[in-house]
């Protein structure tokens, strides 16, 4: 059974520059290839998904909270589960598979719309689908990432990723307004379902063979490797505090965003183009954050690094609340709003993301990010229902108050976290 440790007082950094970098390995470049291209498209299908239910709809934010939480609760529901069945195979193939599924998926909502067959419940359902093949994908590539490039490579590799990610935040919604604008919602969506069809032919590509895991000899039962999972990330002092801290950042950060969506285009009269534009914006800093973590990780202590972060994430959202005055003034507000909280956001992610491979054995690396990804997911899940009940009861500028507040409040217990305290990363297992 996994315990918690605390480090030795001296243990030796795991963030010594690796002697080669990943710009010589060309199977992670058509990894990383692959995957950027996908999360540009899905930068379509996050912005494209609600605003067919806003404008074609015509849903209120209870529908919108209801669609966001059928996005996310997969990560509740199955992600255990995945992370158990992720860790008896070779993770490549389901990826594979993932993508497929989700090409076929997406590429469905323009096809009903098309059709004139396309209604809020099959919207509801797909929404749901292409969640579940989004959990599978996710635990399967931050499991098999490490087999892909060495232990030294890790921050790199991550950081690598992250700075597509939020390249993807700055420019996709940007391009996704446009294209909503110019094709109508549900149309903007076959540019996402291509998106990932290229990522299954860069998958495909890839040559560097994944080990096979370890047999074990005797049968395996899906209930005690499940436990064994979980023991691992609820013994361990510091995966405890960063899923309890990832599940309220997720919460509070699909509840601002969910419930931005519809009073900016509700009370504030803000165009799909406008929209896109903001998020755009604002997602820069997210860049910004991706391109300077690996520095900051490697130069100032690991505590440090995480406490400033996460409160850049936990105090962005109060100023869409506070935002007023002329047009222009206002929307400046919610830029920035989003500016600081995804540029937090991205450096806190590179770190969690390389502490959590580093400190936990490949044997429970698809058990461990799914746990994670359950506890995460599972608040993101509840943060857009919840704030659309807080907007049916004290309207929707109201909820973004009450979303903001709660926010700031978790300030507290992220400086009490005993991952605060940390000067550099936690030794590997041994």
């Amino acid at each position: 059974m996994a315990t918690a440790e605390e480090p030795p007082a001296h243990a030796p950094s795991t963030l010594a520059a690796p002697a080669r970098s990943l710009w010589h390995n060309p199977d992670f470049l058509r990894f990383w290839a692959g995957e950027t291209l996908s999360l540009y498209g899905a930068q379509i299908t996050l912005l494209a998904l609600p605003l067919t239910a806003v404008l074609v709809f015509d849903a209120g934010p209870e529908e919108v909270g209801l669609l966001r939480f059928l996005q996310l609760i997969p990560y509740l529901a199955f992600a255990l589960l995945f992370g158990v069945w992720i860790d008896r195979r070779r993770r490549r193939p389901v990826m594979i598979g993932a993508n497929a599924a989700r090409t076929v998926l997406i590429g469905l909502v323009p096809v009903l719309a098309a059709l004139d067959l396309l209604t809020l419940p099959t919207l509801l359902v797909i929404a749901f689908a292409v969640g579940t093949v989004s959990v599978l994908f996710d635990v399967s590539w931050m499991s098999y990432v490490p087999a892909l490039v060495k232990d030294k490579q890790l921050v790199e590799a991550n950081a690598k990723l992250a700075v597509t990610s939020t390249s993807a935040d700055t420019a996709g919604p940007g391009v996704a307004g446009v294209l909503v604008s110019a094709l109508t919602a549900p149309t903007a969506m076959v540019v996402d379902a291509a998106s990932y069809l290229v990522s299954v032919v860069s998958l495909v590509l890839i040559r560097t063979p994944e080990p096979q895991p370890p047999a074990t000899g005797a049968k395996r039962r899906l209930g005690p490797e499940l436990a064994e999972g979980l023991r691992w990330v609820f013994g361990n002092i510091y995966l405890r505090f960063l899923a309890f801290v990832g599940a309220a950042c997720n919460f509070f950060s699909i509840a601002t965003a969910t419930m931005f969506l519809v009073y900016a285009v509700r009370d504030k009269s803000v165009s799909p183009a406008e929209l896109g534009l903001i998020f755009s914006l604002g997602a820069a800093g997210g860049l910004a954050g991706s391109l300077v973590s690996a520095a900051l990780i490697r130069r100032f202590p690991i505590g440090s690094v995480y406490f400033w972060s996460l409160a850049a994430v936990f105090a962005g959202p109060l100023l869409i609340p506070l935002a007023g005055g002329p047009e222009l003034v206002a929307e400046t507000m919610f830029v920035a709003s989003f500016f600081i909280s995804y540029s937090g956001l991205a450096v806190a992610n590179v770190l969690i993301l390389s502490m959590r491979q580093t400190i936990t054995p490949p044997n429970l690396m698809g058990r461990m990010n799914a746990a994670m990804r359950t506890l995460m997911f599972g608040g993101g899940a509840l943060g857009g229902p919840a704030g659309g009940l807080l907007a049916g009861m004290i309207g929707l500028h109201g909820a973004l108050w009450a979303i903001g507040i709660g926010a700031a409040a978790m300030l507290v217990p992220v400086f009490l976290s005993p991952v605060t305290r940390l000067r550099e990363m936690p030794p590997p297992p041994g």
